[in-house]
């Protein structure tokens, strides 16, 4: 298995926000989601997500660094496994014991050491937590979905995203990590959630901000225009002589009880109107106002 800092493309003395950064960008590159039917692009996202598992664990991390595990994450066999190998004894001599160990067999080693505290109880431990990506789309954030997450080894999670989920959020999904030893249970499994951004929403806490065009006469004779909202399109009163920076408030179209406010932006036509060319030639305002006088204009 290659080495995670070169899978990741990161030195050896990467920060955590560096390795993050790496893996974030990698396995949005890669994802099977994205690249259906691409063997190359599905083996190079389980690569980049086991080597993300190894340096996101400060513990993994330096357990790789010192060799202790490899880049799958498996134990390494120490080359000299008895204590009497890696100590000297107080007369010189090294460190020695009277039990008899079979250097090939750890087990026997274990299985000695509990059995003498349990009576032969059989050695238990839970799984590692599993730490996975996933990106949705900003409305599934908002209203909550189900998606699918294809695990490096081909195997399949569903997700359930809450309604109202915020970018960076981690979902557990109890006992889908790694699986115990003995009667130890598995770990869970860690979804870190990305939030795409949308074209035209913008959220902030529970509300959703947009901003929509409208045109010259529309603003100021006032309308019923369509807007868009994450639950679909409504209906909103334009009133007479609005301006563009004009906010409105749709109450109770946000996210979980949140509102939707709509800016407006006054647009012109972009093609030639000679009748209003015409008419604005022509037109002396009854009140007339400058909209630079707060800038200091005379």
């Amino acid at each position: 298995m290659d080495d995670p800092y070169e899978t990741l493309g990161v030195k050896r003395d990467a920060k955590a926000d560096e390795i993050k950064s790496a893996y974030r960008k990698l396995a949005k590159l890669h994802h099977p989601d994205l690249n259906p039917g691409k063997k190359e692009s599905e083996d190079r996202f389980k690569a980049v997500t086991a080597a993300h598992d190894i340096l996101s664990d400060a513990d993994k991390r330096a357990r790789f660094d010192r060799g202790e595990i490899d880049a799958s994450g498996a134990e390494r066999p120490p080359e000299r496994p008895f204590y009497r190998d890696y100590g000297d004894a107080p007369g010189g001599g090294k460190y020695s014991s009277n039990e008899h160990f079979d250097p090939d067999d750890f087990a026997s080693i274990f299985g000695q050491a509990f059995n003498r505290r349990g009576g032969g109880a059989e050695f238990s431990a839970q799984g590692a937590d599993a730490r996975y990506a996933l990106s949705v789309s900003f409305l599934e954030a908002a209203l909550g979905a189900k998606r699918r997450l294809t695990l490096p080894d081909g195997q399949t999670l569903d997700v359930n995203i809450p309604a109202g989920l915020q970018q960076g959020q981690i979902l557990r999904l109890a006992g889908k990590g790694m699986p115990g030893f003995g009667k130890g249970g598995a770990g869970d499994a860690l979804i870190e959630v990305s939030v795409a951004p949308h074209a035209f929403f913008r959220r902030e806490g529970r509300d959703i901000h947009i901003e929509l065009p409208v045109t010259l006469k529309e603003a100021v004779l006032g309308a019923k225009v369509e807007t868009p909202t994450i639950k679909g399109p409504v209906q909103l009163t334009v009133p007479a002589h609005a301006t563009s920076g004009t906010r409105l408030r749709l109450k109770g179209r946000g996210i979980a009880g949140g509102d939707q406010f709509v800016t407006l932006k006054v647009l012109l036509p972009t093609d030639e109107e000679t009748e209003l060319d015409a008419f604005l030639k022509s037109w002396e305002p009854h009140h007339p106002f400058d909209p630079r006088k707060h800038m200091g204009s005379k």
